[in-house]
């Protein structure tokens, strides 16, 4: 129950932290590509989501994985296109001004939530070990 609170509300800090970044791109504009644009409404929004709710059903393993998957590609994805390819999306193509601003701090933000998401999901996956160690030594 623990690791579901925590779960869903990383999950709910990340939503709106992509939400702005997703705002301050449609303002400035920086494009998307097509396959740009389902990665992030499959992996970036949709799959926290879902992994979200399975924290709360008998799936919450599954869940747990789903989640550290889901925020490991989102930092990839973040990472990749912000600061590695050179691209409208790069961080030092964007002026730090008005939108340009949004865009620049929600792309450091999103880092960081999703890093902790990424640890939210590693713990949650760690305690479920350790209960099944533990319900298997009390069987034993």
């Amino acid at each position: 129950m623990k690791m579901a609170r925590y779960g869903t509300a990383i999950v709910v800090l990340h939503a709106i932290a992509h939400s702005l970044h997703g705002l301050a791109h449609q303002e400035i504009p920086v494009p998307l590509s097509l396959l740009q644009t389902m990665f992030i409404g499959t992996v970036i929004l949709l799959a926290p989501i879902l992994a979200a709710v399975l924290l709360w059903t008998k799936f919450h393993r599954i869940g747990g994985w789903l989640l550290l998957s889901s925020m490991a590609g989102s930092i990839l994805f973040g990472i990749y296109n912000h600061y590695i390819i050179i691209s409208p999306d790069h961080f030092s193509h964007v002026i730090f001004e008005g939108w340009g601003l949004l865009f620049q701090v929600t792309a450091i933000l999103t880092l960081i939530v999703d890093g902790l998401g990424c640890w939210i999901g590693t713990w949650t996956l760690k305690a479920e070990l350790l209960q099944e160690n533990v319900e298997s030594a009390q069987k034993g």
